[in-house]
């Protein structure tokens, strides 16, 4: 109906730690969390033009602290989705149709 034939590439779930120490080359990377402190933009003004991006969406609940400083670390962009706290699974939609439109 849209014309806008785009599928993201949805990979197998792996561990945390594994995922944020992994080399990504030519694109960004993206934490998405709900944690008031750090530094976060919305992910729209982040986003480039890169055909390579990856978004990390937390469980129900959120990631850990940890998990947010491990990914900030290596050199994840800490981001917001927005100004609503959303599910798991809508967040993923609201992300991908984002990394999309830009």
């Amino acid at each position: 109906q849209s014309q806008q034939c785009w599928l993201p590439v949805l990979q197998e779930p792996v561990k945390f730690e594994d995922l944020v120490m992994r080399q990504f080359e030519d694109g960004k990377k993206y934490i998405a969390h709900c944690l008031p402190e750090g530094n976060k933009e919305s992910l729209h003004l982040q986003i480039s033009k890169s055909s390579n991006q990856l978004i990390l969406i937390g469980p129900e609940g959120d990631f850990t602290k940890g998990e947010i400083e491990s990914a900030i670390q290596n050199n994840f962009i800490p981001v917001s989705l927005g100004e609503t706290r959303l599910r798991t699974e809508t967040a993923g939609l609201v992300a991908t149709i984002l990394l999309n439109t830009f």
